[in-house]
C-alpha cells in the first residue's frame, strides 16, 4: 500500500471516529435519546475502526480488510437508508423499533415503568444538521465510504 493510500485511510479513520463520537455527544451531552436503529447504525463504525487499525498498524490481510470495509459500509448504508425510510414514511416502523424485552415475563410494575420511560421511536427525528436527520446523513456518508473502500479494494494490487 502506498503512502497516499495510507493518508486517505488515516483521514477516513479520523472521520469515522468523529462521526461515531458525534453520535454519543448528541445523545449524552445534548440529551437527544437515540432509537434502536440509531444504536444499530453505530456497529458498522466500530467494526470499520477495527479493520482500519488492522490495516494501519498490523498491515496484515489488507485486501480482505478493504473488501470487509466496503461490505460493512454498504450494510451500514442499507440500515441507515431503512431508518431514513421509516422517518419519511417510505417504510412502516418495524418490530426492531418497538420491541422492548419481549423475551422476559414482565410484572405490571415493570410494564408501567417501561411505559413511563420516554422511548424514542425510529420515526421521530430528534436532531437535525442543516435540516437533515442523522439517518439521512449516515446513509450518504456510509455509501461514500462503501465507494471509497471498494475503489481501494479494486486498486489494491495496482497501488502496491
Amino acid at each position: 500500500m502506498n503512502k497516499e493510500t495510507n493518508k486517505i485511510l488515516i483521514l477516513i479513520l479520523f472521520l469515522l471516529s468523529i462521526f461515531l463520537i458525534s453520535a454519543y455527544i448528541i445523545e449524552y451531552v445534548f440529551e437527544h435519546q437515540a432509537c434502536k436503529l440509531c444504536i444499530y447504525q453505530r456497529f458498522p463504525y466500530f467494526v470499520s475502526i477495527l479493520l482500519l487499525l488492522n490495516i494501519l498498524l498490523l498491515k496484515k490481510y489488507i485486501k480482505p480488510s478493504l473488501l470487509g470495509l466496503s461490505l460493512i459500509s454498504l450494510f451500514g448504508s442499507v440500515v441507515a437508508f431503512y431508518h431514513f425510510g421509516i422517518e419519511q414514511n417510505f417504510f412502516s416502523e418495524s418490530f426492531l423499533c418497538e420491541a422492548q424485552n419481549l423475551d422476559q415475563d414482565l410484572s405490571k410494575e415493570e410494564i408501567l415503568k417501561q411505559l413511563k420511560k420516554n422511548t424514542t421511536g425510529c420515526k421521530n427525528v430528534t436532531f437535525r444538521v442543516f435540516g437533515l436527520s442523522l439517518a439521512s446523513i449516515n446513509t450518504i456518508f456510509s455509501f461514500i465510504l462503501f465507494y471509497i473502500f471498494l475503489k481501494l479494494f479494486k486498486n489494491y494490487e495496482v497501488n502496491k
